[in-house]
């Protein structure tokens, strides 16, 4: 089957994330009369904050000018809650431009919270830099690639974990994100073609293999969903009944099936460029040439797993070198085992995938082609 190209998809395309965008954006008003707007700080009072090293204690009373909203240009001061934790906490200055909560009634503020830094714009920016550069060196594959990043956000943002607050099973639920994300990206950049069902098919092979993999070693290895960020905070804020042990085998499949993907597509794609430069080649020589290419990518991509999760406990790593913890302590420390975990799980699925999707590939792209040959014979 041809990939689509047509004028008609990129139009539909783009109308969806016009549309996802803009049904996101259609709700500001959080609660009766509440809003989240933009404010730029005039002045500060921080009497009220006691110091304990680098950490603060207490309230600063934040005055700021609302920048947007139907009070626009009014005055309003709020209180900005500190509770000495500094990877949460944020202290504000004269002229920052700030996120405030503000309960407004017959077009006045009444009330009102000092959040966060306002971040945002920068953030868009960033993002349109991303989506330029997509564009330009991607073209019509990088818009392809652009609508499945949205769409993949909005699967996990409106379904997933929606799901996993009501009380859904997390292995179900991760299982079925998995397929439609899977589904969603790859069918998104391929096109309906025969490298998109091979590079599906390998992708979800690869991931349950490694879903049975984290059940059988998350229970050997004794660990706690709690080892995830913020779980404590999750629990506290009335979700007693949550699976977090679950939730944190699915957020380790989950981290993994991007690099499973990217694999799968690696392989399939490359299989189907030799196919097209060599017809007559036997199904045995396609798929030892999509094991060379399996071999080529995951060696590089299990070190990328090893980089990006140790890049996110550098701080973790850096203790226990000031602390001249021993390597066999370290290694049996909640934290760094999950982490050991979740790294090795993803690399065993990336190495799994590689195989999978080559032998996959010989049978789908070799049958098909030996099947229209005999056909044009005929």
């Amino acid at each position: 089957m041809k990939r689509f190209a047509s004028p008609l998809f990129f139009i539909l395309m783009i109308a969806g994330i016009i549309g996802l965008l803009q049904y996101e954006n259609s709700g500001t008003d959080t609660k009766a009369g509440l809003y989240e707007l933009r404010a730029t700080v005039t002045a500060v009072n921080n009497e009220a904050l006691v110091e304990m090293g680098t950490a603060r204690i207490g309230g600063q009373h934040v005055t700021a000018i609302l920048q947007e909203g139907e009070a626009k240009g009014l005055s309003v001061t709020g209180v900005n809650q500190l509770s000495g934790q500094p990877e949460m906490d944020e202290l504000f200055h004269p002229g920052d431009t700030i996120l405030m909560a503000v309960r407004i009634i017959d077009g006045k503020p009444v009330e009102a919270r000092a959040v966060n830094q306002y971040r945002q714009g920068w953030e868009l920016a960033l993002f349109g830099l991303f989506i330029i550069l997509l564009l330009i060196y991607a073209r019509s594959i990088g818009l392809k690639a652009l609508f499945s990043f949205i769409t993949s956000f909005y699967i996990i943002w409106k379904f997933f974990i929606p799901g996993l607050l009501s009380g859904g099973n997390p292995i179900l639920l991760t299982v079925i994100t998995l397929t439609l994300l899977t589904v969603v990206i790859i069918t998104c950049v391929a096109g309906f073609s025969r490298v998109t069902v091979v590079a599906t098919m390998g992708t979800l092979c690869g991931l349950l293999l490694a879903l049975t993999l984290t059940l059988f070693f998350g229970e050997k290895l004794k660990l706690a969903g709690m080892t995830a960020p913020f779980a404590t905070m999750l629990v506290f804020s009335g979700h007693y009944t949550l699976d977090l042990l679950d939730i944190f085998y699915a957020s380790v499949i989950l981290g993994a099936s991007g690099a499973a993907m990217d694999i799968a597509m690696d392989v399939a794609a490359s299989m189907n460029e030799v196919l097209d430069k060599k017809p007559d080649i036997t199904r045995n020589e396609l798929i030892a040439s999509g094991f060379n290419v399996g071999r080529m990518v995951t060696g590089t991509m299990t070190t990328t797993l090893l980089l990006a999760y140790s890049g996110g406990y550098l701080t973790m790593l850096m203790v226990f070198v000031t602390k001249e913890t021993s390597f066999t302590r370290m290694l049996n420390f909640k934290l760094v085992a999950a982490e050991i975990f979740r790294t090795l799980v993803g690399s065993v699925g990336l190495v799994l995938v590689a195989p999978i999707t080559a032998i996959l590939a010989g049978f789908i792209l070799c049958g098909v082609e030996k099947a229209k040959d005999r056909a044009r014979d005929n």
